[in-house]
């Protein structure tokens, strides 16, 4: 099959953390009394950022759960990887490495998600750089000895900002791909994502999140070329289209 671009669409809102959101960074040194697991952080400025790929594997993980489509071949340490089937639509969506042969690419870019100005201002009175620590207690539970344990996590209320762009290719209804159900499904494992969490330690409160989507822009090729102006925003009429955005505005 030839890829040849349609039109990229291009999503933009916000990440609020309604609780304490943990990616897992690196420790680059260990010190008495120092954090035990601290967050993924930006090496110039040092404040903290959801990566894209963190995002778009819960995303793909998520939809694959919901539909059943949970792949078997082992990678590792990992029995239950993605799916590889070309006709499920997370690999529609997200693309497969299955060889080269069959390989299909993403059609889904997730960019890194970094704190909004508001939030940096905020988050600069932090105890800690951009975050706040949290203890956790491990208790015996025949003698009740305690073992405490610390983790950083950005503080609830801060905004990140995120983009996403769905490639549309031409022909794709030929090859049985529709943009709606590209769309529609997309914007499901995002509304998944709210009543699941992002990050590590969700089954213990962190990494709940409100996803608000502020945009959604067409641009054709004919853009890229100079021949169209900037396109509007369409989410208003995306809307009347896909009433699972009701749960993302």
């Amino acid at each position: 099959m030839t890829y040849k671009i349609k039109e990229k669409q291009i999503l933009k809102g916000s990440i609020i953390l309604l609780t304490g959101l943990h990616i897992g960074g690196t420790n680059n040194s260990l010190s008495i009394g120092g954090v035990d697991n601290s967050v993924v952080r930006h090496p110039v400025n040092n404040q903290p950022y959801i990566p894209g790929s963190s995002l778009k594997g819960k995303l793909r993980s998520l939809l694959e759960l919901a539909m059943g489509q949970i792949g078997t071949k082992r990678m590792g340490k990992v029995e239950n990887g993605p799916s590889e089937n070309s006709a499920d639509i997370s690999v529609k969506l997200f693309g497969n490495a299955n060889g080269e042969r069959s390989q299909i690419p993403s059609r889904v870019l997730v960019r890194d998600a970094y704190l909004d100005e508001d939030s940096i201002d905020e988050l600069d009175q932090t105890e800690a750089l951009f975050a706040e620590i949290k203890t956790e207690v491990v208790i015996d539970r025949i003698t009740s000895a305690a073992m405490p344990r610390q983790l950083e996590r950005v503080p609830a209320g801060a905004k990140f900002n995120f983009e996403m762009v769905l490639n549309i290719h031409e022909g794709d209804e030929i090859s049985s791909v529709h943009e709606h159900e590209l769309l529609s499904n997309l914007f499901a494992a995002m509304a998944l994502l709210q009543d699941d969490y992002l990050g590590g330690h969700g089954s213990r409160g962190s990494g709940q999140i409100k996803i608000q989507l502020q945009s959604i822009t067409k641009r054709s090729v004919k853009f890229y070329l100079g021949e169209e102006g900037e396109p509007v925003n369409q989410l208003t009429a995306f809307k009347s289209k896909y009433a699972v955005l009701k749960q993302l505005v």
